[in-house]
């Protein structure tokens, strides 16, 4: 097969798949893997692709990749603030109900290294994430969404109906001014709505672009909230809007600002 014909194959699996590896070029084109190699090289000096280890990509899904790793960092940086401001609300010989979630798997990260407390949660990654400490950690039972590890449905409501907790860290998907805090899923905001119930406090853990927006299932207005923590990024506009809601900590990057309802 002639160098320009490989080359266009090449180029035309990069279209579908975005990646290509090289021994699968090699299958593909029945040539050896320097042969390979020599055409990634030279459609690379021709700007057609970027040389990767073992294989070759298109440049759009390289600027993909890194711009999500850079977001992927970003994100996980507002929650880490999120939590180290929840985990000062947190005293020894407290019962802590941990609701699913990325920002609550932060918190539990930090408080792993605590004694004294009881832990109670229906995310598996957070449970996981605190064997071998020193907490006493209490799972809830029942249907497992297994995209997420998260636990829902009426069993694990009902184990949550005998148990009271001192506070409760919360996640949402959205929350509005008008419509109060939502959910995406209808499973796990009832589970959450029974999570209210047997909590003294309340701690609603939301990123700052979660404001403003609107999901399917209601969780809680916000009379049913003790506080709201958030990071550093929410605007001006949306802390004015909410700290007359509730109790708004927001997330520094040196140190927290706490800004009391009016």
């Amino acid at each position: 097969m002639l160098p320009d014909n490989r080359k266009k194959i090449i180029m035309d699996e990069l279209s579908i798949k975005g990646k290509v590896e090289i021994l699968e070029l090699v299958d593909l084109l029945d040539v050896s893997a320097m042969t390979i190699r020599r055409d990634l090289d030279e459609l690379e000096k021709n700007k057609k692709l970027i040389r990767t280890h073992g294989g070759a990509a298109l440049p759009q899904v390289i600027g993909r990749e890194q711009l999500f790793e850079q977001n992927l960092s970003e994100t996980d940086l507002r929650k880490k603030e999120i939590a180290k401001i929840a985990v000062t609300l947190v005293q020894d010989g407290m019962s802590v109900l941990l609701d699913s979630g990325t920002t609550t798997l932060e918190i539990a990260k930090i408080l792993k290294v605590r004694c004294n407390l009881t832990i109670v949660t229906n995310d598996i990654k957070i449970a996981t994430e605190l064997t071998n400490s020193k907490l006493e950690v209490i799972l809830l039972g029942g249907k497992v969404q297994t995209e997420d590890g998260v636990i829902v449905g009426s069993f694990a409501e009902n184990m949550l109906e005998n148990m009271f907790v001192d506070i409760l860290f919360l996640s949402a998907d959205a929350v509005d001014a008008v419509h109060g805090v939502t959910s995406a899923s209808f499973e796990k905001a009832s589970i959450k709505r029974a999570m209210l119930h047997i909590s003294e406090a309340v701690y609603l853990i939301v990123d700052a672009h979660k404001f403003g927006k609107k999901a399917f299932s209601k969780i809680a207005d916000f009379d049913s909230i003790t506080g709201i923590i958030t990071d550093s990024t929410i605007s001006k506009e949306e802390e004015d809007i909410f700290q007359r809601k509730s109790t708004l900590l927001k997330g520094e990057t040196k140190e927290r600002d706490i800004i009391k309802d009016q």
